[in-house]
């Protein structure tokens, strides 16, 4: 490998490469393309919605071109969606170009021939998303509790000092309805939920099982270089973060075996200035239910590794968990109004399932019959069996039902009842599954239906496509693996910018090759107002790295009162179209306003949303990638070629040189 020093210029005066104009009419995915995955240039006509002002008439002739010597590389014609027609979700008419056989490895763009327009740049290479894997999966260090943010881990401007050790908070957690010192606990650890800095049991259930299964179902593509504290330790750096998790849900069970429900209060800029009391709930069924579910799956995952002392520790937890919850099945606690913010306790469908899925892990982690025997008594209550009907707010319901499926001694009838409904409604009796790419029902390719564009419209997207993906995992319909593939495809440039506003849903992304990324978003520590973390190009940093906020939501309001007993808040005055008066996929805009603007309905981050996307791009990754944390792989890494460019916007001169490792170029 030659190696070469990087000179840094500057320059304001643009030279050849690139386009003359950009335009977000041409939505790409940012970051690029595997070379050999489906590659579609969606185009735009806004008819409705706030970007309609300016209309877009593309050309019929369109071009890759090299991004750095504009020499064409490919030409082909577009083709309209539907024939022409508005998509009403969208409001844009919109124009495919396909350019899927062009598959040498570089840098490039699309360009309109006839307007003399191009997109964003874009890479072709095999490493293309490993670094922006690695900066979605670094967010949960970032929203670590009890634990500094210190150099060299964090990233300039992000430092922070350990966060909840003061008086009354997690390392002296006390009973939210019982402030004596009788009931503190050490409840420290483990990952701010969201915006907020509470810690809910349930709510980490999603996010676990998406990281734990992201690994079991690709080891090879973890690495243990996340520049995290635990990196080079010899475990996958996926499952150090895990364990932080895990960690905190050890101390958040008793000596009776059952776990803590929730633990909340406070907010502040940053972590560290959090100084409110802290207080946590009464155990309940679900939350023990939670703890026994990830307990046995994370079990078996660190006995793969060979962590075999921590996952004895973790299987002896989650048996007496699961034991606990059912010698104890109702027990609730319903916090909303009273402690944290969002209500925790599930209902009781939701519970049951967690009985359920905690019994195939448990079957699959311990080979005891007892375990099999439940499942097979109850795995028809699920709404897979019941509706035969696959469905993204099933998504860790779902991943049960399947992982039983796979264990040897699975009931031969029922392992093929679950299959044959999966199957089923994914290949044809479900026309949001399937049926929803072959006939291309979203002009932007990444179809959920219009009830499904709720709050978290952006977790929604990712458990879609690891539907999509779970088909190949399972090897269920074969002939269509490829369709497979490629449907969840989608919904990773959906998430990279093909999508009505040219944007890409992680946070800060520049570094990591992204033009128009998430700039600001609900968050106590990247608040409103910050002089240091408010938003990218404004604040002196802008908010980390990585984060996905909510997406997408046509229920979105100001708060209510707005209309009356708090109209002089300055928030309501606030111009909030968008998201408001939108068509479904452009009511999302990039805001931080607390109440009672709420802007957490659209933009809040959360560990769950995070985890789904690093589960869903995890498969698009490959091995064998070198990455970088300055430097990432897709667009700034140094390579054997000294080539010169200009940045579209700025001017200012930039150097790229070219690595070859092997027959792999990174750049």
């Amino acid at each position: 490998m030659k190696k070469i020093i990087l000179l840094v210029l500057f320059c304001n005066q643009l030279l050849a490469g690139g386009p003359t104009t950009t335009v977000e009419f041409i939505k790409i995915d940012q970051f690029g393309y595997k070379p050999t995955d489906e590659k579609v240039a969606v185009i735009a006509n806004p008819i409705t919605g706030y970007n309609n002002t300016v209309a877009f008439s593309p050309g019929t002739t369109y071009q890759v071109r090299d991004w750095t010597t504009n020499a064409v590389v490919y030409t082909a014609s577009i083709t309209p969606w539907n024939g022409g027609a508005t998509q009403t979700q969208s409001g844009d008419k919109v124009w495919h170009f396909t350019f899927t056989t062009y598959t040498v490895p570089g840098s490039y763009y699309i360009f309109d021939v006839s307007n003399n327009v191009g997109s964003y740049r874009f890479e072709i290479n095999n490493c293309v998303y490993n670094d922006v894997l690695k900066a979605s999966l670094r967010m949960f260090y970032y929203n670590r509790c009890g634990m500094s943010k210190a150099l060299p881990y964090a990233d300039t401007g992000f430092v922070d000092g350990v966060c909840h050790k003061g008086t009354q908070q997690d390392l002296d957690c006390r009973l939210y309805n019982n402030t004596n010192i009788s009931t503190s606990k050490d409840l420290s650890g483990g990952w701010h939920d969201a915006g907020d800095y509470n810690k809910y049991v349930n709510f980490a259930y999603p996010a676990l099982i998406d990281l734990l299964l992201a690994y079991e179902k690709y080891p090879t593509v973890w690495t243990d270089n996340y520049n995290i504290p635990e990196s080079g330790n010899a475990i996958p750096d996926i499952l150090d973060e895990v364990k932080y998790e895990l960690d905190w849900l050890i101390k958040m069970q008793g000596t009776d075996s059952s776990l803590i429900s929730v633990i909340g209060g406070g907010s502040a800029s940053p972590n560290s200035a959090d100084a409110a009391f802290r207080r946590y709930g009464p155990p309940t069924t679900a939350a023990s239910l939670t703890g026994a579910n990830v307990f046995a799956l994370g079990a078996i995952q660190f006995a793969a590794i060979g962590q075999t002392t921590y996952a004895a520790n973790l299987q002896a937890r989650a048996i007496k968990a699961w034991a606990w919850a059912m010698n104890h099945p109702n027990v609730t606690f319903y916090n909303a109004g009273t402690l944290a913010a969002g209500e925790q306790q599930t209902a009781a469908y939701e519970t049951d399932m967690r009985k359920l899925t905690g019994a195939a892990y448990l079957y699959a982690l311990t080979g005891n019959t007892a375990y099999r025997t439940y499942f097979d008594a109850n795995y028809t209550n699920a709404q897979l069996l019941m509706w035969t009907y696959a469905y993204p707010f099933q998504g860790p319901e779902q991943d049960g039902l399947l992982y039983y499926t796979k264990i040897p001694g699975a009931t031969g009838s029922v392992r093929t009842a679950i299959l044959n409904a999966y199957t089923s409604s994914m290949q044809t009796n479900n026309a949001d599954n399937l049926p929803a790419y072959t006939n291309k029902t979203d002009a932007y390719r990444a179809w959920v239906n219009n009830g499904n564009y709720t709050w978290n419209s952006n977790q929604t997207k990712s458990r879609q496509a690891n539907m999509f993906l779970a088909m190949n995992d399972y090897t269920l319909n074969a002939a269509n693996a490829a369709n497979y593939h490629n449907a969840a495809s989608g919904f990773v440039h959906y998430m990279h910018g093909v999508n009505p506003n040219t944007k890409v849903y992680l946070s800060n992304m520049k570094k990591y090759g992204a033009e128009n990324f998430v700039k600001q978003f609900y968050h106590a520590w990247f608040y409103h107002g910050s002089a240091l973390w408010d938003e990218v190009g404004v604040s002196t940093y802008g908010p980390a790295p990585g984060y996905i906020p909510g997406g997408p939501n046509p229920s979105y309001a100001k708060d209510a009162c707005c209309a009356g007993s708090c109209s002089t808040q300055p928030g309501c005055a606030l111009n909030v179209t968008p998201p408001m008066g939108q068509p479904i996929q452009k009511s999302y805009k990039d805001f931080n306003e607390s109440w009672p603007v709420n802007s957490w309905e659209i933009t809040e981050a959360g560990i769950y949303t995070n985890a789904a996307y690093v589960r869903m791009l995890s498969k698009f990754c490959s091995t064998g990638c070198v990455t970088s944390t300055g430097l990432p792989n897709s667009k700034e890494n140094i390579s054997t070629n000294l080539k010169l460019y200009p940045n579209p916007t700025s001017g200012i001169l930039n150097v790229e040189l070219e690595i070859l490792n092997g027959d792999t170029k990174y750049r």
